[in-house]
């Protein structure tokens, strides 16, 4: 759900995994786990991962439309990283940075919450323009997290 604050828009998202937070800690780091489900829809396909984990290191992921093509990259730095409660780091479009953020750029935080035996992730994006740009994000967000879900942590 995204909310305006003094910052801008922020989008908060929180879903819950049958799977112990290592597994899920380590399907957001770890490059062959990340190009499995990173992708917006269920069609789409996992182009690119790279990590650099640590704080100050970069990351760089990009996804496939596999119907016309188009590919869809991401980049940012690491700002914390501890392994397997929290992540955040900077968010960057290779294409369309300046209308897919808001000016003071764009923010992602993950926190991985132990849970009955699974995990909770609670994402925080913040730095949107507007509710419309933080809504094109959460249905992307959302699809990655299904994603996630049946090809990284099912089974």
């Amino acid at each position: 759900m995204a909310v305006r604050n003094e910052e801008g828009v922020v989008l908060r998202i929180s879903r819950r995994f049958d799977a112990p937070r290592e597994r899920v800690f380590d399907a957001w780091t770890d490059p062959e786990l990340l190009r499995r489900w990173w992708a917006a829809q269920p069609d789409w396909e996992g182009a690119e991962a790279k990590v650099d984990l640590r704080p100050g290191g970069s990351y760089r992921l990009a996804m496939r439309d596999p119907s016309s093509g188009e590919v869809h990259t991401v980049f940012g730095e690491y700002r914390e990283v501890r392994p397997p409660e929290r992540l955040s780091y900077t968010w960057t479009w290779d294409s369309n940075p300046e209308e897919m953020h808001g000016s003071a750029g764009s923010f992602v935080e993950v926190d991985f919450v132990e849970s009955g035996g699974g995990t909770e992730v609670h994402l925080t994006h913040s730095g949107f323009a507007n509710e419309q740009i933080a809504g094109m994000h959460e249905h992307g967000w959302n699809g990655c997290l299904d994603n996630l879900e049946s090809r990284a942590l099912a089974g």
